[in-house]
Parts: structure tokens; sequence; C-alpha cells
């Protein structure tokens, strides 16, 4: 992992160890090198760049000059500029102050107990704290002590967490034997094994040692590296015997058992998003025959999560396939109360008000059946999307205190707060989600959160920034113009208004007004009009 191009650039500015993310090993080095984006063919990197590299890693606090890292390299300061410049893009110095917010991220993300901002800047190299402020804002648009008091949050929620349930029904199976270590980290290796076995299991996995009944296999390793322990994790599918999941996840070196619960966590949530697709892979692959309910809304799931009407219509379809064959699947009739809102929300129906009536009575029915964490999000993001917004909140309570690291909880949380009009909170909870898992298939709509939330706290620049972000990302979700061009008329930017509108009415050319507010989620009224008056003045037809 030697290859620095992901520096700084990578999706929702989170640093490379600490992206929580669930790509196949095979597709990760070439999503993140510069070099492939600067159609280069992908090489190793020379030896006198990852020695200058391994330098700078190794002591940040060091105010490197390029003479001494020439000399490190082996090679004339030259030389190694010009290396620098070909493989990463960027000359020596740059390079240095990426990996330096790199880690300043990394431990604040980690918030261990008592941490201050300014002890964690100077450790990483910067000694002027104003600058590394202003600077810190512009990369990951928030300020430093915002990161760390979302950790707090985060933490807490991690306290109250009620013992791992038992759980009945179809479970994913996963080996884990424990973290292999040195003999100077053995009692560290073990304690984040025990609270990484729970994590998983608080996820409805069920862990155990053994390989053969098991249908993945995780290992893990730790070494130390300074002041911090590196840990290494890998997946593996026991019936193809191929890797899927690589992860790594450095750690400051303390004896904070909260810090090691929350390592844990933020591991488990950085699997699960890579193993909800391996699982809907193998429904994929089984006949027809063989299908089961739980199978069924398996292979439903991506088109629910797509949140565009040709994925809601498939998904839909198998919905119904698997509720025929189970009336109390847990998971299909969660998706289908969801999906079925979905399409009054995102006006994928005109049948407005039979939708809702069929979402009302499975959400109903949802409710009287018990499932794992995942499940009552789902049913959660139904009742959000009815606004029984303190049902959903007690339900997305009860999802995280079964599992704190479920990202789709702290999204649905964060969107509960933006319809109860507490935006500040939204943001809060939307980034947890971010932090958690940036690469999740959800990871879009808590990036329209966000977007929502500066817009009903009057942020338009910002508002606009992060709907623009989460469109880039998921370009089908037309939807998103619906707030994005009332963004752009309240901050007077009339062109991109008019733009906006036009991409809303190209997919949905027949939309009115009226069709607007009775689709509308459940907002506050004074937003709900804040957002019609302005798709009024943009031009859409009443």
């Amino acid at each position: 992992m030697e290859q620095a191009a992901g520096l700084s650039r990578l999706r929702h500015g989170y640093p490379e160890s600490e992206l929580l993310q669930a790509l196949p090993i095979h597709t990760k080095m070439s999503a993140d090198r510069d070099i492939s984006k600067q159609g280069l063919a992908a090489s190793p990197m020379p030896r006198a760049v990852c020695r200058a590299l391994d330098a700078m890693r190794g002591n940040l606090g060091h105010r490197w000059t390029i003479g001494e890292l020439a000399r490190v390299a082996g090679t004339s300061a030259r030389t190694l500029q010009r290396q620098f410049v070909l493989f990463l893009g960027k000359p020596p110095r740059a390079v240095l102050q990426d990996i330096g917010f790199e880690q300043a991220r990394r431990e604040l993300l980690q918030g261990l107990r008592c941490e201050k901002v300014m002890d964690v800047a100077s450790r990483c190299g910067f000694q002027h704290f104003g600058r590394f402020s202003v600077e810190y804002r512009r990369r990951y648009s928030e300020t430093p002590s915002r990161t760390l008091k979302r950790k707090a949050v985060f933490a807490a929620a991690l306290s109250s967490m009620s013992a791992p349930a038992v759980l009945t029904g179809e479970r994913v199976t996963m080996a884990f034997a424990g973290i292999q270590s040195g003999a100077d980290h053995v009692e560290v290796a073990a304690d984040v094994a025990a609270s990484l076995s729970a994590a998983l299991t608080r996820a409805g996995i069920a862990v155990m040692r053994e390989d053969r009944r098991a249908r993945y296999g995780l290992t893990g390793t730790v070494r130390a590296g300074g002041s911090q322990l590196r840990f290494l994790f890998r997946l593996t599918d026991n019936e193809s015997g191929r890797q899927i999941w690589a992860h790594r996840a450095d750690s400051m070196i303390c004896d904070d058992v909260a810090s090691d619960e929350s390592l844990a966590t933020r591991i488990a949530a950085a699997l699960q998003p890579c193993l909800r697709r391996a699982e809907i892979a193998h429904a994929l692959r089984k006949p027809g025959s063989e299908l089961s309910p739980h199978d069924l809304a398996l292979r439903a799931m991506p088109g629910a999560l797509s949140l565009d009407e040709e994925g809601n219509a498939r998904a839909l379809e198998l919905l119904e396939q698997a509720m025929e064959r189970d009336s109390r699947e847990p998971l299909a009739i969660a998706l289908a109360a969801w999906v079925r809102l979905q399409r009054v929300v995102y006006h994928f129906t005109n049948e407005l008000r039979r939708e809702r009536a069929r979402g009302i009575e499975l959400t109903q029915k949802a409710l009287a059946l018990s499932g794992d964490a995942t499940t009552l999000v789902v049913l959660g993001n139904a009742l959000t999307l009815l606004d029984e917004q303190d049902a959903a909140a007690r339900v997305i309570a009860r999802a995280l205190s079964m599992d704190g690291g479920s990202a789709w909880a702290w999204s649905r949380s964060g969107w509960i707060d933006v319809y109860r009009g507490d935006p500040e909170s939204a943001i809060e909870r939307f980034k947890i989600a971010l932090d958690l898992a940036p690469d999740d298939a959800l990871a879009f709509n808590s990036q329209v959160g966000i977007g929502c939330a500066h817009f009903f706290a009057g942020a338009y620049a910002e508002a606009a920034q992060w709907q623009e972000r989460a469109l880039s990302a998921h370009p089908s979700a037309f939807w998103v113009h619906r707030t994005l061009c009332p963004t752009y008329v309240h901050a007077n930017a009339k062109l991109q208004a008019r733009r906006s509108l036009g991409m809303l009415r190209v997919r949905y050319p027949e939309l009115t007004l009226e069709q607007v507010r009775l689709g509308m989620p459940p907002l506050r009224p004074a937003h709900g009009d804040l957002i019609a008056g302005a798709l009024a003045e943009a031009g859409l037809p009443a």
C-alpha cells in the first residue's frame, strides 16, 4: 500500500486508511491512483519515492527538506522532485502536507478521549494552528473541532448499546479466529478481536471460529509503527476462495477500552457494504427453484437502494414474489413498505393515494415483526416518509442500540432531524454515516441530506455543493433537482436554477407544483413553502 496517489482526493475527503471502504481488492488500486487518471501505465513507484514516503510517514513532526529526503531515498534532489511529480502529480512538500492532513483527519476521526486539536496538529507536522484549521476546513468542509465533537456523539451511542441479540432466521456466517500479532501486542489484538466479534454479531452476522461451515472467512493482523498500530483485514468467500475485501485501519496505541470498541465498530461498518454486495451476488447466482423469500428480498435490495424509477419497479416485483412465498418475511415486508412510499415521494407514480395506502398497510405489518438492525432501518425509512417521525425515531434508536455502527441508521436519524427542523444535528449524523461507510450504496443519500440541511439553514452555497456531489455520484436520482433548483433560486444563481429545473422536467415532463406538494417528503410547512415558492419562481407550472 505504498501508493500515495489517493491523498486528499478520495471520495468524501476521507484519508485512505480511514476510508472504511468495501471495494473488492482487485479494483481498489486502479481506482485510487493518480497515475491511472493521468493515462500512464499502472506500474510500481520507484524505490526512491517509496523510501521518501516511508520517511515522511515515519516522522511527520520533522520538517523535511528536499535534501534530507533525497539522502534517505538514495538519489539526487532533482531526480526525486521529478519522480514525485511524475508518479504522484505533486512535489514532495505538497505530498508531505497531504500525508500530514491524512494523519490528522485519521486521529480526529478516531477521537481518543481527552484529545486536543492543537496536539494532533503539532504531532502531524503543523506548527501554525490557525493555518492548519483553515486548510483542514477547506479540505474536509468542517473544522477540526467539529470532527472531534462528532466522534464524541458516536462514542456516546456505542456506550449505550445493549448486549448483542441472538437473532433468528437466515444469517450470514463468517469464520473469524482472531487477529495475529507479535509478542508485544497479543493483548491488544485479543481485545480488538473480541470487540470486532461482538460488533459483527450486532450487525446480524453469525461469527464462528471454524471455516468449514462459514460462507466467509475473515483474517486480521496487527503490527506497530511508531505510536500507531496498523490493522490489516481480508475477507474471503469460502465457496470460491476469492478475496472480496481488504481493509487497513490505523489506531493510536492506548489502553482505552472504548477506543477498542470504536475501532472494532468502524471495521465492522467498513465490511458491511461489501458483505451486502456479496450476499446479493450469492442470491443472484442461485437457481430460481432454490430461492428463499430472504434471497428474493436480497435480489430486490439494489433496486430499492437505487432510489430511481426503474430500480424501484424491479424491486417491487421481486418483493411481491417474496411475500407470496412467506407473508411474514421481515426484510421483504419492510423493503416493500419503503419501496411503495418511494413511489409517492420520488414521483414514480400518479396513483399517490393508492401507493401510500399500500405503504401504510405494509409498514403496520412490519411493525408487528422482529428483525435485525438492517430491517429496522428500512422500516424506519418507511415511517419517516409517512411523517411518523416519533415512531421512526424509536425504531432507529432500537437499530442503533443493536448496531451502533450501522451507517444506514445514522443516515436515517439525520433525515429525521431534517424533517424535525434541526439541521445542525442532521449534518452531524449524516457525516457519521459517511465516516462509517463512504462507499455504501446509500452514501449519496446522506450527501443529499447534508445539502437539504444546509438549504434549510440558509447556507445555499454549501447546500448546492453537497447536492451536486450527490448527483455526480448517482446521476439517475433526478428527484434531487426538486431541492437543488430551489437552492440555486435562493442563491440568486439563475442560470444554474434554470439548468436544474430543466433536468427535473426532462425526467418528469408532466410534473406540476401541485404534484410536488402532494409527493413532498414530510417537511415543516415553512420548508415546504420555501421549496414550492422557489420552484414556481423558476418556472414550474402550477
